[in-house]
């Protein structure tokens, strides 16, 4: 009897131990083999995403509309390989601390598949480090300075955008202000985040290329409520008081400007610009009486198709407000991209998906003409994925109207 006993005992362990080492068809089929490691995906749970998008303070309306953008993505993909997909939304705060914070604490969970973010440059910078560090995927919807896809400054592997770089911003600004216009001086003011000063950049470069003169390229503070000490400077600049003034910041510095620079002597007739940061119903109501003979540049919003009625809808019944900014089908592109990879490269086995880190890089940046509401996107090497395409509004009733091209 005890010899039987034994023996018994030795074919159990026997089987526990060939479990534990994956001996079973199921078990094999989940060794990760990826260069950077793999998410799994546990049958019945969800596949988790993050946003992080700046949904608080000043610039709220610009991630929110993004935030609106992922969500209603997530609604039209249903169930992808039969796992519902979970949104963790962070806050990026508009600021490289905001971007910190919720890049730590996003790569603290390792069961995150990909982030969408961020809104604002500032916040991209350290949050594409640490989640290239950690191996995560982002696709920002919104952060168009150029320095991001430059991998001599600040891009990382990982890191991909389905909004505009802004060299493509800057070079349309100037265009529609030199020959359009027919403005030849110009001045710049950006308030040290990457986004403003790469597009007044940007600008400057393109402008001088037309043939214009920038005649002042300085800066204002964020936070900075008078702006009239950095404007008289600019009406007294040695080129003369410029024809055009283009400050590519957001929301609460774009208002000041956009109004004290009317009381500025010598800008009287001085025309204004601005630019994405400054293009929601929030900046139009600050900006207020101000708005006449004043110039927006941002993504092209005339969006068609079937995908962009439902959306529009989708957003109206959500949300109760149409589009609150202008990267909401800029979010949406981006949350399909990350799906579709996901359908891509998960491996399955018994209800459970096992996706790879450095697959789910290699399929992003692999992107050819994808169909999105924003045109058709096709992903460079660094991450630039956009179909580009600029416009330029004025606000006419408190709304934002394309005027040009």
């Amino acid at each position: 009897m005890s010899k039987r006993f034994l023996a018994l005992i030795a074919i159990l362990v026997a089987g526990l131990v060939l479990a534990a080492c994956g001996g079973g068809g199921a078990s094999s089929a989940f060794e990760c083999t990826d260069a950077i490691g793999c998410v799994e995906v546990a049958a019945g749970a969800p596949i988790r995403i993050a946003s992080a998008l700046v949904i608080s303070g000043p610039n709220t309306d610009l991630g929110l509309d993004s935030q609106h953008g992922v969500e209603i993505a997530i609604e039209f993909k249903g169930d992808v390989l039969g796992h519902s997909v979970e949104l963790q939304a962070e806050d990026d705060g508009c600021s490289a601390e905001g971007g910190q914070t919720a890049g730590q604490k996003i790569v603290s969970d390792p069961s995150i598949v990909a982030i969408i973010g961020t809104s604002c440059s500032g916040a991209g910078v350290p949050l594409a480090q640490i989640a290239s560090d950690a191996g995560y995927a982002v696709v920002s919807p919104s952060n168009t300075a150029p320095s991001l896809t430059d991998p001599a400054q600040a891009w990382k592997p990982g890191y991909l955008r389905t909004a505009h770089n802004d060299k493509v911003q800057g070079a349309a600004m100037a265009d529609f202000a030199y020959n359009t216009l027919g403005l030849h001086t110009a001045a710049a003011i950006h308030d040290g985040d990457p986004y403003t000063e790469g597009l007044a950049n940007a600008f400057r470069e393109a402008f001088e290329a037309q043939g214009g003169s920038v005649v002042a390229f300085t800066a204002v503070n964020v936070g900075d409520t008078d702006m009239r000490p950095v404007l008289t400077s600019i009406a007294a600049s040695a080129g003369g008081a410029p024809e055009f003034l283009f400050f590519p910041v957001f929301t609460n510095e774009c208002a000041h400007l956009a109004t004290q620079s009317l009381e500025v002597a010598g800008l009287e007739n001085t025309v204004r610009g601005a630019a994405d940061g400054c293009f929601s119903a929030a900046a139009a109501e600050l900006i207020g009486s101000a708005a006449p003979g004043m110039y927006f540049s941002g993504p092209d919003l005339s969006f068609s198709g079937d995908t962009y009625t439902r959306f529009a809808a989708a957003y109206q019944t959500n949300f109760g407000t149409a589009p609150l900014s202008v990267f909401h089908a800029h979010a949406f592109d981006a949350t399909n991209m990350v799906l579709s990879c996901v359908e891509q490269v998960a491996k399955q086995s018994d209800g459970a998906l096992l996706i790879g880190r450095q697959d789910l890089r290699d399929c992003l940046y692999a992107t050819s003409g994808f169909a999105g509401i924003t045109g058709s996107l096709t992903c460079n090497e660094y991450g630039d994925c956009a179909d580009a395409k600029i416009a330029v509004y004025e606000i006419q009733g408190g709304d934002y109207v394309s005027i040009w091209p």
